[in-house]
């Protein structure tokens, strides 16, 4: 293979991740025309069409599917074959971008990061907090954070972290006024404090006997997107909190909030390392990972 069709196959790759020859070509740092024209030589040379053009989208054809999942394998072998070279010499260098969720990224992921970094000076790291969604592919990030259940994504690849395990809490003078629920249905009659992000209210979730899913979909007049106000709200005694175990540990161990329902079994909320499917993993990411996976759970018990 001449480099020329190296670099068409590359094209292609970078073209079907995109999802757009405008896109590909942002990333590639070259014209639209220039993407179009690569993808056209690499179609007449392996005589078949490998996209469905439209006005509105870019999909691949059977032929062009076929041909990506070879591409992607090749391109992973060649990954994992410079990694290895990599891990020969033992030595982290470059940069790597990571984004975080705010409160959890500064006062778990965070720590366990920088201490990392101190074991290798050859490293920029770069930690940007942010609970918004974050296109890693589009704004350049190396790694993500995330918590929640993952949606299936070709485009992302991800490995399991932990599991934070969540608590319902209140303040002893909140349930000296409106009682102390006993059971997952006393939960209608009290006053919640609100997890709301995007117009999305978290609900409350256990898991019953049969192994069932209950989700409760809590009621209150106070919201908010900060998981610390609503832990701060409830130690003021303004309502019942669905919060990660692990952020107020102290404040149960001080008696200043009281676990609740704590015969239920609570459903965990899943934390995963997240990166881009198409991006060769380098030893700084992989090791990162690896970090990761070894420390944050001391950091955050299950």
């Amino acid at each position: 293979m001449t480099p020329d069709q190296l670099d068409g196959v590359f094209v292609f790759v970078e073209t079907v991740q995109a999802g757009s020859f405008a896109r590909a070509a942002e990333r590639l740092s070259v014209t639209r025309s220039a993407v179009g024209k690569a993808i056209t030589r690499l179609e007449e040379r392996l005589r078949v069409r490998l996209f469905h053009r439209s006005t509105r989208a870019l999909g691949l054809t059977e032929d062009g599917r076929i041909y990506y999942e070879s591409c992607q394998r090749a391109l992973d072998e060649l990954a994992a074959a410079e990694s290895l070279l990599e891990s020969g010499r033992k030595e982290v260098t470059g940069r790597l971008r990571v984004t975080l969720p705010v409160l959890f990224g500064r006062l778990c992921v965070a720590p366990v990061l920088l201490k990392w970094a101190t074991l290798h000076p050859g490293l920029e790291l770069e930690l940007s907090m942010t609970d918004r969604p974050v296109d890693l592919i589009a704004e350049g990030y190396d790694l993500a954070i995330r918590n929640g259940v993952l949606k299936p994504d070709g485009t992302l690849r991800a490995r399991r972290l932990l599991a934070q395990r969540k608590v319902l809490c209140a303040a002893p003078a909140y349930l000296a006024q409106r009682g102390t629920p006993t059971q997952i249905a006393d939960l209608d009659s009290h006053e919640h404090l609100l997890y709301r992000r995007a117009d999305f209210v978290h609900p409350i979730q256990y898991e019953a006997e049969s192994g069932r899913l209950v989700e409760i979909a809590p009621r209150g007049r106070i919201r908010m997107d900060d998981l610390a106000l609503i832990v701060e709200a409830a130690v003021a005694g303004m309502g019942v909190a669905w919060v990660p175990s692990w952020l107020v540990r102290e404040h149960v161990a001080t008696g200043a909030l009281v676990p609740l329902l704590t015969d239920q079994r609570a459903v965990p909320l899943e934390t995963s390392a997240v990166w881009a499917a198409h991006q060769q993993m380098p030893l700084r990411l992989r090791l990162a990972v690896d970090t990761l996976v070894a420390e944050l759970p001391a950091m955050v018990p299950e």
